[in-house]
């Protein structure tokens, strides 16, 4: 059983689509928030999570490879890295982009960042993964200003028609 909880204010999945009307053609948003505790287990819970949605989006498998692996590494550094109980995770599509936003309640003094690491570290490559595989990507305080949300742009194929 799942910690899965929407996130006030956004649109559970099945009723996400939303359609707007821009520059003659119409445009389709979709979007997903769920938590899940900040605990190891969940990096797993969260990809799954993702992966059931995207393709329920009917998301490219590519693009889908790529936010599992985003998602992942964006989760973990949440997990070990923070002091928070709860790691959320939002997706949204919008046109060609998907944006990944994940957000911990608790920061540490230093700001997430690429950096490269020695050929026999274990860890240390996560963001230049995320860099490599999105658009952009990004560090952001979150709402209530003690936690940050790391977000990423990601490329997907065209939404069936």
């Amino acid at each position: 059983m799942s910690h899965i909880a929407h996130s006030c204010g956004v649109v559970p999945s099945q009723d996400a689509p939303s359609l707007g009307h821009r520059g003659g053609f119409l445009a389709v948003r979709l979007q997903d928030a769920f938590h899940f505790p900040a605990l190891n287990t969940s990096v797993a819970e969260a990809r799954r999570r993702v992966l059931a949605r995207l393709r329920e989006w009917g998301i490219d498998e590519v693009a889908c490879d790529d936010a599992q692996l985003v998602v992942s590494e964006l989760f973990t550094n949440a997990v070990r890295h923070t002091d928070s109980d709860k790691v959320s995770c939002q997706l949204r599509i919008n046109g060609a982009r998907l944006r990944i936003e994940v957000a911990d309640q608790g920061h540490t003094p230093t700001e997430p960042r690429a950096r490269c690491s020695g050929a026999d570290e274990e860890s240390g490559r996560g963001l230049l993964l995320v860099g490599a595989l999105s658009q952009a990507w990004g560090v952001r305080p979150d709402d209530s200003g003690r936690g940050r949300v790391v977000w990423a742009d990601l490329p997907h194929g065209p939404l069936p028609h």
